[in-house]
């Protein structure tokens, strides 16, 4: 049976951090020995690439501005990682061609989802001037990433819905953000004519006498 609520969890978990979800899935499955996971994901080569990947991206996600750079590069990372772990887990379910397809779509599609939901928010965060708004969204995600994966493997079907309800929640503050930061940009753009506006009126006074 396709295992469809782990493949959408770990498909948002993908689309905020792949590394991580790769990794929590790998060492689960290696020495938990949990049978859902497959065997591909526990090689050591694999478990240490992610665990690399997942410093650089555990630092970089620390850093304001640089760590919006790092989403846009992995813009078509995370979901080709959440539709690639869709597809192994419908191998390991021994699922049909069609099944296996589906898989892929659902893990890439909600990867893809929390993706752009994640960057649009560490966009709106990296607004504010101070960093520690950043660093605690950034530790907020790992560990959030972490414990939902690992929560997923023995209870799906709960954390599928935790999942989702997180999902809706950050797309809600995606829109929230992005209207505030619209109107940030308005008041600014106003704030520059307003500033250019009397330049050339002291230009032209000054040019008079």
């Amino acid at each position: 049976m396709l295992p469809v609520s782990l493949i959408f969890t770990t498909g948002v978990g993908s689309g905020v951090n792949s590394y991580a979800a790769v990794l929590v899935l790998g060492l689960l499955g290696r020495f938990g020995h949990v049978a859902a996971i497959p065997q591909v994901l526990e090689r050591p080569t694999v478990l240490a690439a992610a665990a690399v990947l997942y410093i650089g991206q555990f630092v970089v996600g620390k850093i304001p501005m640089l760590d919006s750079v790092w989403d846009i590069v992995n813009t078509p990372l995370r979901p080709i990682v959440g539709g690639a772990i869709g597809v192994v887990m419908a191998q390991q379910a021994h699922a049909n061609p069609a099944a296996t397809i589906a898989a892929a779509a659902l893990g890439g599609g909600s990867a893809l989802a929390s993706h752009v939901v994640k960057t649009g928010v560490r966009v709106g965060i990296n607004a504010s001037p101070e960093p520690f708004s950043n660093i605690a969204a950034s530790l907020l995600e790992d560990l959030g990433v972490v414990s939902l994966v690992s929560f997923a493997v023995f209870h799906p079907v709960t954390a599928a819905i935790i999942a989702a309800v997180t999902l809706a929640a950050g797309i809600a503050l995606f829109v929230l953000l992005g209207s505030r930061i619209r109107r940030g940009w308005q008041r600014r753009r106003e704030a520059r004519l307003r500033r250019q506006s009397a330049d050339d009126r002291l230009a032209v006074q000054s040019s008079r006498r």
